[in-house]
């Protein structure tokens, strides 16, 4: 099972996939970017988001990371500890490669579906450590500065988040627009509580980790 975080999140920026063939032609790469950098995503829910260069730097050296099917991991392409997922900033974003094993149906007609051009974007499993708000017009703008990763999927359909943090998030920042409008706060001030509150709900999460 992925790991059981309270604030674990999903996205997708723009990710792209392709397939190369190795110097052994029976062997395919997936290859492409599972992120890219300062895209300014959707509105999530009251709010805005984007991915800062080396936001993935330190997960790249520290963390397991696999690559899923449509993020089901009862469907494993690959995994850095076994060096068939490999992982890599560039100047576009984070860059990917995976091997995925040979002689399994499900991998065949994935790949084969990559081909056709049916399946042709990606998305990342992740949880923020450092993020920075901003008021970048009418929506207060979430920068990601560093994330843990978890794993990046090629997925049928790469949507924006529906979890539990994408909601708590507009909740909050729904709720602060309003005491803005009823005391005056500058709009400024709601993207400040809102990480406040975030943080609250992290520091609260490691306390019941640790008393597990």
């Amino acid at each position: 099972m992925p790991p059981l975080v309270l604030d674990r999140e999903t996205r997708h920026y723009g990710g792209s996939i392709q397939l190369r063939a190795a110097a052994d032609a029976a062997v395919r790469t997936i290859a492409g970017h599972a992120a890219v950098f300062d895209q300014l995503s959707e509105d999530l829910g009251g709010w805005r988001e984007r991915i800062a260069p080396g936001a993935f730097a330190r997960a790249i050296q520290r963390d397991d990371v696999r690559a899923l099917w449509n993020h089901n991991p009862l469907y494993v392409l690959g995994r850095t500890a076994a060096r068939t997922l490999r992982l890599s900033e560039d100047d576009h974003g984070l860059a990917v490669e995976v091997d995925p094993p040979s002689g399994v149906s499900w991998v065949a007609d994935l790949l084969r579906s990559i081909e056709r051009g049916d399946i042709s974007q990606m998305s990342f499993g992740f949880r923020t450590i450092l993020d920075e708000w901003s008021l970048d017009g009418p929506l207060p703008v979430r920068t990601l500065r560093e994330v843990e990763l978890f794993d990046v999927s090629p997925v049928t359909y790469p949507a924006y988040p529906q979890t539990d943090v994408a909601v708590r998030m507009s909740e909050w920042i729904a709720e602060l627009r309003a005491e803005a409008g009823r005391v005056a706060t500058p709009p400024a001030g709601v993207a400040a509580a809102a990480r406040a509150r975030l943080a609250a709900l992290r520091r609260r999460q490691r306390l019941e980790e640790a008393a597990r």
